[in-house]
């Protein structure tokens, strides 16, 4: 068997092979795309296992090179980052690196879901993207309003303010100004719609979407998102490591029996965390039972609030992950 690291890169990408005693067999730099690469990797006889560090365009690469390894491992970066504190970067170097962990069977592994599933994902940040340019338009909306003065209403955006606002006297600069960003706020609604009606047929066929939806205060957006990025949820050993993906916990420093703890992690993905909260703002308004969570966080101490929504976020993500395992639908609470 044959260990294969790889530094992988759009023009070129770095190779060492270690033998079944974990010396170095061979080290090279491979000129051009991924097509030379995988040209290269088809040229090895022997059998082999690869490991590369995932970024944009791992989960192709991975169905490229699964036919022809006996095993593929995909690196998690933040992790490779921590075991290898190093001042010295280079990609022989990594490639050599990747290559031992894989020897040491120590690779710290990210999860490569099929590529419908990827497809899904990339839709849904797409989404997110659209929704966060809209904002910024209508920002600048609201910043051209306020410097001449006027007062912005209430529902801005509803189809007779957005009549009053085309035809609001301003200076001749501030109007085109105007009229460009309306268009453009116009034209990102038109593309968010389009985009949100093929994720609704990806929901329509998903069960655990229709599932998660049962939940009192959960929507499609958030349902979809949490399907597509667990995936699959017997990854997860226990549903609480669900909580720690999602970077929903609070980081840990523990010493000489004291714990300390801090602000959650932030880890992985951030739509899925900014529309966990989004809906837990829902659920504190329409599912009594995170509402009394939410309550009991914040001990009837505003301040708390901020505290008290990430850690009903939390359960929710918790309580989603249950459903997903065990199949059953949302039931209420009995006090």
């Amino acid at each position: 068997m044959l260990y294969v690291g790889l530094d992988v890169h759009h023009k070129r990408s770095s190779m060492c092979i270690l033998n079944n005693d974990g010396k170095i067999v061979k080290q090279e730099l491979v000129k051009g795309p991924w097509p030379q690469l995988i040209d290269r990797l088809r040229g090895i006889e022997e059998p082999m296992s690869v490991c590369y560090e995932a970024s944009c365009g791992y989960g192709h690469l991975y169905d490229r090179i699964a036919p022809l390894a006996s095993h593929v491992a995909v690196a998690h970066p933040g992790q490779l980052r921590l075991i290898f504190k190093s001042k010295k970067k280079h990609d022989r170097v990594d490639a050599s690196k990747l290559a031992k962990l894989l020897y040491l069977d120590e690779v710290p592994r990210v999860h490569v879901p099929r590529m419908d599933v990827r497809s899904w994902r990339k839709l849904i940040e797409f989404r997110q993207k659209l929704l966060g340019k809209r904002v910024a338009c209508k920002n600048q909306v609201r910043a051209i309003l306020r410097g001449n003065g006027v007062a912005a209403p209430r529902g801005l955006w509803t189809k007779k303010a957005l009549a009053w606002l085309a035809t609001l006297p301003l200076p001749a600069g501030e109007r085109l100004a105007m009229e460009m960003a309306l268009e453009e706020i116009a034209e990102l609604t038109a593309k968010t719609r389009r985009v949100e009606q093929e994720l609704a047929k990806i929901a329509a066929t998903h069960p655990g979407v229709t599932l998660l939806m049962t939940i009192p205060g959960v929507g499609i957006r958030t349902a979809e998102a949490f399907c597509a990025y667990v995936d699959d949820i017997k990854r997860f050993a226990r549903n609480r490591q669900v909580g720690s993906y999602f970077g929903l916990v609070p980081c840990l420093d523990s010493s000489a029996g004291k714990d300390r703890f801090g602000h959650i992690t932030r880890e992985g993905p951030a739509t899925v965390r900014k529309l966990l909260c989004e809906a837990a703002w829902s659920c504190v308004r329409f599912n009594p039972t995170l509402r009394s969570f939410f309550q009991q966080v914040t001990r009837d101490d505003p301040d708390r609030r901020k505290i008290a929504i990430v850690a009903t976020a939390h359960r929710l993500c918790r309580i989603m992950a249950a459903m997903l395992r065990t199949g059953e639908v949302w039931r209420e609470q009995r006090r």
